[in-house]
């Protein structure tokens, strides 16, 4: 594997690695001694920068809230010098998601809020600073987590994106925040937070994190133009669609129990956007077309994202060693002209049924 360069993420001075290790999977799907395994062969394959939130592990639950950030916080206790080699990253939780376990199912995020959560995620982490701290979903009325539309009817009050960005700047100032993102967002939200943060002299977001992957590309049609112009990050989460262009379940389904991951280990997964019928039968299409050209499905899937001019780091989330080294493994792989026009036609047919 060639190594690893660093780039600037965003305006920030934060340099971090093409790849990103997400870690939402431990505390549920991965236990600690394995999870500081997996951390231990990402610093080591040069990875730089680590990704999680306060809500993890994922699927969401009571019992396992805030459960990755103490993996990670234990991991940074047992390595010491550790945490000033990695780009730390964390999220606060939106609005509540029938979550009542997460600020009492607040159905806001304000400033006062912003500023709790993290002081709490700082000491389930055991740091006394985080890299970059990102909004994990909007408080406003916006579609996210694969609905369609924008409906205006659904508006209500919200703490507003100034109020937040004052959040952030309490944080900044503090010393216990370095840098600003933002998740799941819209390219009118991108726009706003950035003016109202150059207008007020308050902290401009470096990054975004949102979906990217073969069967979810909606932030080609428009939020790539405004990352580029207003020189922010993306972080792009779910490469692989939660599994679906590994070709884990192109034969099997959903409902087998050979070679499990979350689509099929959790009902509640069942209900994502990856699961949809017709997102599986997309990431079928774009399976087939790698074992065409030689490759694995999960190689064609990271080496799109890889390679993407939009994407500044991809997180890639595991649950072993072995899948992490696959994982960097595709970072060596160049996908010629030829193969991405023949993505881009499954894409013209298809659209994003994983959006």
């Amino acid at each position: 594997m060639n190594p690893l360069p660093l780039v600037s993420l965003g305006r920030s001075d934060l340099r971090v690695t093409p790849i990103c290790l997400g870690t939402m999977t431990f505390g549920e799907q991965v236990g600690e001694a394995d999870a500081h395994a997996i951390l231990d062969l990402a610093v080591e394959r040069g990875i730089n920068v680590i990704d999680t939130a306060e809500m993890y592990s994922v699927p969401p639950r009571r019992e396992t809230y805030g459960a990755t950030e103490r993996i990670l916080g234990s991991w940074f206790a047992a390595r010491p010098g550790m945490r000033q080699r990695v780009v730390l990253a964390t999220k606060v939780a939106g609005p509540s998601r029938n979550m009542d376990w997460v600020r009492n199912g607040s159905a806001d995020l304000t400033r006062a809020e912003i500023v709790a959560s993290c002081e709490a995620s700082l000491q389930r982490l055991r740091t006394d600073v985080i890299d970059l701290y990102q909004i994990h979903w909007p408080a406003r009325n916006v579609p996210t987590f694969g609905a369609l539309y924008f409906d205006p009817s659904k508006d209500r009050a919200y703490a507003s994106i100034h109020e937040q960005l004052e959040g952030l700047a309490d944080l900044v100032k503090a010393g216990k925040v370095r840098a600003v993102g933002l998740s799941n967002e819209s390219p009118w939200g991108v726009m706003e937070f950035v003016r109202l943060a150059e207008q007020h002299g308050l902290p401009r977001i470096a990054s975004v994190q949102n979906p990217y992957a073969l069967t979810s590309r909606a932030l080609d049609n428009g939020l790539d133009e405004v990352l580029h112009r207003l020189q922010v990050g993306l972080l792009a989460y779910s490469p692989l669609a939660f599994g679906a262009l590994t070709g884990k379940y192109d034969d099997i389904g959903l409902d087998a129990a050979e070679r499990p991951g979350r689509l099929a280990l959790f009902d509640s997964m069942k209900k994502q956007r990856w699961a949809r019928p017709e997102a599986l039968a997309a990431a079928k299409l774009y399976n087939a077309l790698a074992r065409r050209h030689g490759l694995a499905p999960a190689q064609l899937a990271l080496a799109f994202c890889y390679r993407s001019w939009r994407v500044t780091s991809t997180i890639v989330g595991v649950t072993s060693r072995a899948q992490l080294e696959r994982n960097l493994a595709a970072w060596d792989t160049t996908l010629s002209p030829e193969l991405l026009a023949e993505i881009d036609a499954i894409r013209w047919t298809h659209r994003d049924p994983a959006q």
